[in-house]
């Protein structure tokens, strides 16, 4: 169990990044959902010992993690947002070496981490091959890899699937579904289908702090018989904004299809089967109502 109690953190130029945040985060896959800018990168390179917060405290089982980060390190997995590599160095002997890092000096014992990760990942045909000739999808899954030596209990991916196509993201989704049961892994990500694809728990982060948390087929159970969605010309979006509750417009065919949040049946729409989506929408308009 992961416990984040009462964290936060303020830049040197004053800039409040995570205020207040607490969570609980059991064993399997977790879901941290937000936009650019929210915090999710912060509290993850602090979780990961990256940085140290103002406030709060961070406990992974009996770790004080801001006490002993070299503790938690040993058991940590990350892949950050930006990962970074030396390209000219084949996949096999880059995990090698990481390997080498992490402690596992015996080369018996490396060759088998080493060759296993790579089945698993899905990189064995391209083992030998220069990570600068890896496609997006095959660098993350080589990140994924190298968070995965020394079979850690705590792993941290920060934005994942970002920029990959649907083939690779689902090829990596899969990858983390596969190793999410026995182990705490977060999922940071301001991608609404990845959570909603992945994680039996989620959280919304939003200007540093926690708007909300829970299952996610409860908070879609929230909304359920509010969300109405409705087709409108491009031009009559600004009078659908004044005059109701806009959580989220999308294009289909060349008309703007928008969804609206009310209690009672706005004249003209039809109803919505909502999804974690409107959910994380409807989160995000009640913010900026208040602003």
């Amino acid at each position: 169990m992961l416990e984040i109690a009462d964290l936060s953190h303020t830049y040197a130029n004053g800039t409040v990044a995570l205020a207040d945040v607490n969570l609980s985060i059991p064993r399997g896959m977790f879901g941290l959902l937000g936009p650019n800018g929210a915090g999710k990168s912060t509290l993850m390179r602090t979780v990961a010992t990256l940085q140290e917060p103002t406030a709060g405290t961070i406990k992974f089982g009996d770790i004080d993690v801001l006490a002993d980060p070299d503790r938690l390190r040993k058991t940590l997995g990350y892949l950050p947002q930006d990962f970074g590599v030396y390209p000219r160095v084949s996949a096999y002997s880059m995990l090698d070496q990481m390997a080498v890092l992490k402690g596992i000096t015996g080369k018996g014992d490396r060759k088998s981490v080493v060759e296993t990760l790579l089945h698993q990942t899905n990189l064995w045909a391209v083992r030998d091959k220069s990570i600068a000739g890896f496609s997006g999808g095959m660098r993350q899954r080589f990140g994924i890899a190298q968070a995965l030596i020394g079979n850690p209990e705590l792993i941290i991916v920060d934005e994942p699937t970002a920029g990959l196509d649907p083939e690779e993201r689902n090829r990596f989704l899969n990858l983390l579904a596969a190793i999410g049961d026995n182990v705490v892994v977060i999922l940071s990500t301001h991608i609404v289908d990845d959570v909603a694809d992945l994680c039996p728990l989620m959280a919304v982060l939003a200007d540093g702090r926690l708007r909300l948390q829970g299952k996610p087929a409860d908070l879609i159970a929230s909304t359920r018989g509010r969300v109405w969605k409705k087709e409108i010309g491009n031009s009559e979006l600004e009078k659908y904004q004044q005059d109701h509750e806009v959580i989220s417009t999308r294009l289909f065919a060349g008309r703007t299809i928008v969804h609206v949040l009310s209690d009672a049946q706005p004249k003209g729409f039809e109803p919505v089967e909502g999804g974690l989506e409107d959910v994380y929408f409807s989160t995000l308009s009640t913010l900026r109502r208040a602003a």
